[in-house]
């Protein structure tokens, strides 16, 4: 599986009990049984892989709180529910990469459950406008330095969803952490501090950049359009489109 995204993985490349695995996930029998665990009907394999498969996150690396993207970009069916496998072993919750699960990280009054990755640890939830979701930074010590938090993620979708769940489609929405409590007015800023901050900065600033290049890429799909039906740059009609789209952004936004 490997990480996939925009095609079929090739679970054999990656040995047989992967293959083993695949075959599995996607078998009307195991399918059955989450939509009875889960009560989510009808419940499709993606055999794309799209944004799941095994996960190997290292030293200093976390998650941000975050909704995932709610349609296939191939398929268009409703992401409805992930499913993930821990393959940690006698992983400690002071090397951070603990699973979170936030009722509103946008909230003062925040509520999180977290989930140590321990090994052969599976956790299932849905895929909802309010299911986020993130794990923490991991550090480990030296003498574990070489490890990684591992994980295999499989998503499962529905050609429907109820009318109550439905919202515009959307690729994964993140929300930057608070600063840390520590930091109050006349406190001096030790050398880990400024290193934190940085390193929120820096997260933040990856965020917008995610969002400028999905911004450009709908720019670009939208001029490609126009062109494909015969309107030149620059014309009367499709300077009046260009206009009208950047009405209707302005006002969905609250301006003018």
């Amino acid at each position: 599986m490997g990480n996939c995204q925009r095609s079929r993985c090739s679970s054999s490349a990656l040995g047989p009990s992967y293959a083993r695995l695949d075959d599995l996930v996607r078998s009307a029998p195991f399918l059955k049984l989450v939509s009875a665990i889960t009560g989510i009907p009808d419940l499709l394999y993606d055999p794309h892989y799209f944004g799941g498969g095994t996960h190997d996150n290292r030293q200093g690396q976390g998650l941000d709180a975050h909704v995932d993207f709610n349609r296939h970009p191939v398929t268009h069916s409703h992401r409805r529910l992930n499913l993930i496998v821990y393959l940690n072993r006698n992983w400690q919750a002071d090397w951070g990469g603990v699973l979170e699960l936030h009722r509103d990280p946008r909230a003062d009054d925040d509520q999180v459950t977290r989930v140590l990755p321990g090994w052969n640890r599976a956790v299932v939830f849905e895929t909802t406008e309010s299911s986020w979701h993130g794990f923490t930074p991991i550090s480990l010590p030296a003498a574990e330095a070489d490890r990684s938090r591992r994980s295999i993620a499989l998503y499962f979708y529905t050609r429907e969803r109820p009318s109550a769940e439905l919202a515009d489609t959307h690729s994964t929405i993140y929300v930057n952490p608070p600063l840390p409590a520590r930091l109050v007015t006349g406190r001096v800023l030790s050398e880990a501090d400024v290193g934190e901050l940085r390193q929120l900065l820096k997260d933040r600033d990856q965020h917008i950049q995610r969002l400028y290049g999905e911004a450009q890429a709908m720019q670009a799909r939208l001029e490609n359009s126009l062109l494909k039906l015969g309107l030149e740059r620059g014309s009367r009609l499709y300077r009046m489109l260009l206009w009208l789209r950047r009405r209707l952004r302005g006002q969905s936004s609250g301006r003018g």
